[in-house]
């Protein structure tokens, strides 16, 4: 296991919020981007990543440490897109190498389509966006439902939506070990933000075909070994065969990367040694 690289943390002041970030290592630039999963779930991935890059992470907009100037606004992909652009101007050391995973993985396309400039290779780990499925209305109605029954107070019952709806199975209880009895604060507010104003705009996102095709940017559509015939596992085949780019495994499933970071980032090494 390599020594810990300390972490550099510092806020930028962006439209509408106060992003905090953080700056590991020496080398070429690599962002890892979450949503809402913030700079802590990254923190093992980007030590060992360090080592050989400079590394960003941050909390996205209204999660964790990034407060936002309107609760009530949603946080779409767009502007969150726009936040990274703003870090990576006010970092000055791109072009970057841009690692998103599920709700990061919109952010990260997004900004590819906005700021191709800025993005020389973006690697989609399992974003959720249903656009190019044939059954999204039945999926935008299942969420619906879901986030329905989350703000009637149960909990526990919205989760157990969610798990079905991703086509992701937990063993008896997991669900309610997790998700039930007294929990952290911070997790609490993170997550009712999610449902309130990330999710409905991530899932929703609708990528520009035509300017993901024209980007000079490198494009890796990433699935987990583990993921098949998860909900991410069919999103992700559906946008690399609008985009003709076959799809890259990684190890583990949808949270690899926090999982088994030394097995995950031996993958995007190499990915990005290839670029």
């Amino acid at each position: 296991m390599s020594p810990t690289i300390p972490a550099i943390s510092a806020t930028l002041e962006v439209p509408g919020a106060r992003l905090h970030y953080e700056v590991r290592g020496a080398g070429p630039l690599v962002v890892l981007v979450g949503a809402p999963m913030g700079a802590d779930a990254f923190a093992p991935a980007a030590d060992l990543l360090a080592t050989d890059h400079t590394v960003l992470t941050t909390d996205p907009r209204g999660i964790n440490r990034s407060p936002v100037a309107d609760p009530d606004q949603d946080s779409t992909p767009e502007l969150r897109a726009d936040d990274l652009s703003r870090l990576l101007t006010h970092l000055d050391a791109g072009p970057a190498a841009v690692f998103g995973s599920s709700g990061g993985a919109v952010s990260a396309l997004a900004l590819t389509q906005a700021h191709p400039e800025q993005v020389h290779t973006v690697v989609a780990h399992e974003h959720p966006a249903y656009a190019l499925l044939d059954d999204r209305e039945r999926l935008h109605a299942a969420a619906d439902d879901m986030i329905a029954t989350y703000f009637a107070g149960d909990v526990v019952g919205a989760w157990k939506r969610f798990m079905a709806l991703s086509d992701i199975f937990l063993p008896e209880g997991m669900i309610e070990q997790t998700f039930g009895g007294e929990r952290d604060p911070q997790q609490v507010a993170d997550e009712r933000r999610w449902f309130a104003h990330e999710l409905r705009p991530t899932i929703g996102w609708k990528p520009d075909l035509t300017a993901l095709r024209e980007v000079p940017t490198r494009i890796v559509i990433g699935i987990g070994e583990e993921s098949t015939g998860q909900l991410c596992d069919r999103t992700s085949t559906a946008l690399g065969a609008a985009l003709g780019i076959e799809p890259t495994l990684f190890p583990g499933d949808h949270t690899g990367f926090a999982d088994d970071p030394e097995r995950f980032v031996t993958r995007l090494r190499a990915i990005l040694r290839d670029n």
